[in-house]
């Protein structure tokens, strides 16, 4: 679980703008302080980025990092949140994060124009600083994910993972520094499956909903995890049916063998 971080105190300006979430049963100022003291490093800031990183935000977080190498589309606009149409042709990291510093000036939010790898992942997650309390996988193909799951196995980040295609989503919470299992363990050879890494929002289009329902289920759990100490996700995948109203809860195991976290 994430650590337990209650140092400092909240502002008066931050009780009041926290308040009703304070006054909820099972989350009080120890959480909202746990929150406040909390890094996340989003990799995505589009479709599910934005409604997760600004649930997060409106919600107390801490300090968010957005990294995305992508420019703002006119074809965005349908559900990628935290975009104007003047905003088109600027990148996304930046102006997300311009966004959300808006919307909370209590918070420290950046942007970074890079795309992810494990040759620039340690400095882009600013390491030497420590290690975030959480990654948040907001793309949107079975390759990014991939390289994202083995960042996170082999500097035992928490990873939250989160997808959204058509009408359905899917999310997961890996732990790997309790060796409970990673993003392999579940989806296996999929990740290098060329035909299935082809399928995304721009080719095979989404439901504006479908993103913002996923992204915040994504800051749910981000929030139970970073405020509470708690994964509501313990070895369970969660998948969502726009099309029927349904959820359900998978569950999975580690698997012993995985080439990915077995050697850990």
């Amino acid at each position: 679980m994430a650590h337990s971080k209650e140092t400092g105190q909240l502002a008066d300006e931050e009780l009041l703008r926290y308040a009703r979430q304070i006054l909820l049963d099972g989350w009080d100022i120890d959480a909202q302080l746990r929150l406040k003291a909390s890094r996340v490093v989003m990799i995505g800031a589009g479709g599910l980025g934005c409604p997760a990183s600004e649930t997060l935000v409106r919600a107390g977080l801490g300090r968010v990092h957005l990294i995305d190498d992508d420019v703002i589309e006119a074809s965005n606009l349908q559900r990628q949140t935290l975009f104007l149409p003047e905003d088109i042709g600027k990148p996304k990291a930046l102006t997300a994060a311009q966004m959300l510093t808006k919307i909370n000036p209590l918070i420290s939010a950046r942007g970074t124009v890079a795309r992810l790898s494990e040759d620039n992942a340690y400095e882009l997650l600013d390491m030497a600083s420590g290690k975030p309390d959480l990654l948040l996988d907001c793309t949107d193909n079975f390759a990014t994910r991939d390289i994202i799951n083995r960042i996170s196995v082999r500097y035992q980040i928490p990873l939250l993972s989160a997808s959204a295609i058509a009408m359905q989503g899917q999310l997961a919470l890996y732990e790997p520094q309790l060796d409970t299992g990673c993003y392999h363990c579940v989806f296996g050879s999929v990740v290098l499956d060329a035909e299935a890494d082809e399928r995304t929002c721009a080719n095979s289009g989404v439901l504006a909903s479908t993103t913002a329902i996923m992204g915040n289920l994504q800051a749910n759990a981000a929030l139970q995890y970073l405020g509470l100490t708690k994964n509501p996700l313990t070895n369970k995948l969660l998948i969502w049916d726009g099309s029927q109203m349904q959820q359900r809860m998978m569950g999975y195991r580690k698997d012993a063998y995985c080439p990915i976290c077995a050697k850990h």
